[in-house]
């Protein structure tokens, strides 16, 4: 597969970039942290994303989408990374919408998936129960009823569950917690009865819910017990998107670090002429390359439907996790006293690797998921 863009994508990125820059720099971040915001993101830009499309990139052109690809969807994220952009796509398009378009019937697709191209509808999957990532640790349950399925247990850390309009449940039917067999997936109206939601404020100022659910009712996406092949192709969707995300943030702390080092003078001289400063540098810019690589082989995997999508999932996911960790720490470093002050932007980058190197597995889990699908 070719590691570059072709003029299309270009051109997207290019948008992207016009758009983020101009419509969600980091100070609309900073506001809907300190407003204390309801949404979490700001819903007049959420509609001019809707506007131009972005909401129906990788959803296909039969269901209301642009049909337009991952790599394209990837692009945009990674300038939404740059000014750390808030917004429910990474949840509603890479979770949510990839677990109906893959497992979902064709009634459920032609409802659902062109009200999220519209922008009408938000999703979330609900699928974590401990402070772990464990795609297959449910102790939820779901038992049949007369309508569908109802849903008793508790979901922490879902990523926008507070503002989901639907909320994908991953629950057990069969087996014990851990068992890749036995799990179902339901889809439930947040506003059912027996849905409890708690929203929950990152510390990278962005959304995720704890959830509870007593018995709340909803319909079955694909199979019952067989939710695992659904929800594996979904993650591995979700992880790709969220590094792509992440490569824009690593990018953007990076280069700010730089211009940091040219312009702060220690001794009378820019700092970034120290040695060490410069050797420092240059092993975040071999890494930052590195991560372009990986990320853009993951999308392009996932284009072209590669039977390596979860190995390159595991593997653009490790790489950003540990990347964006390495250059958000030595920005703040860098930049000295000020880069801890709330003053400066740099800070922001290093609260928002944290929390997705922990989002849909850290690198411990997809390390040792790599091996394991390697053979070891």
């Amino acid at each position: 597969m070719a590691l570059v863009l072709n003029e299309e994508q270009s051109m997207l990125k290019d948008a992207a970039k016009d758009f983020c820059t101009n419509n969600t720099p980091i100070t609309q971040l900073r506001r809907l942290r300190d407003e204390k915001s309801e949404l979490g993101f700001d819903d007049a830009t959420w509609r001019q994303m809707v506007d131009l499309g972005w909401a129906g990139i990788c959803i296909p052109e039969e269901f209301g989408g642009l049909g337009f690809g991952y790599t394209g969807m990837g692009v945009v994220l990674e300038e939404c990374g740059r000014t750390l952009t808030a917004s429910p796509m990474v949840a509603t398009l890479g979770l949510g919408a990839s677990c109906i378009l893959h497992g979902g019937s064709d009634d459920q697709k032609r409802a659902l998936l062109p009200q999220v191209a519209g922008g009408e509808l938000l999703l979330a999957l609900a699928l974590e129960e401990s402070p772990h990532h464990q795609p297959y640790g449910a102790a939820t349950t779901a038992e049949k009823s007369a309508n569908g399925y109802t849903v008793t247990g508790g979901k922490k850390f879902v990523l926008d569950g507070h503002v989901a309009n639907k909320l994908i449940v991953v629950a057990r039917t069969a087996g014990q917690p851990g068992d890749r067999d036995g799990l179902t997936l339901v889809l439930v109206d947040q506003n059912a009865a027996g849905v409890t939601t708690t929203r929950t404020i990152m510390a990278d100022s962005r959304n995720a819910a704890n959830i509870e659910f007593d018995g709340a009712e909803g319909e079955l996406i694909g199979e019952a017990g067989k939710g695992a092949d659904v929800l594996d192709k979904a993650l591995d969707i979700g992880r790709v998107l969220l590094a792509a995300e992440m490569l824009g943030g690593v990018q953007e702390c990076f280069e700010r670090t730089v211009e940091y080092l040219k312009v702060r003078e220690q001794f009378g001289v820019p700092i970034g002429s120290f040695q060490g400063l410069k050797h420092r540098a240059a092993q975040m810019f071999c890494e930052v390359e590195l991560s372009k690589s990986v990320v853009l082989e993951a999308l392009a995997a996932l284009d072209e439907d590669s039977d390596e999508v979860a190995e390159l999932a595991s593997l653009a996911k490790t790489r950003l996790n540990d990347t964006y960790n390495l250059v958000s720490s030595e920005g703040v470093q860098m930049h000295g006293g000020i880069g801890m002050t709330d003053e400066y932007e740099i800070g922001f980058f290093m609260k928002r690797s944290r929390v997705c190197e922990h989002a849909l597995g850290n690198s411990a889990f997809h390390r040792d998921r790599y091996g394991v699908l390697q053979g070891y």
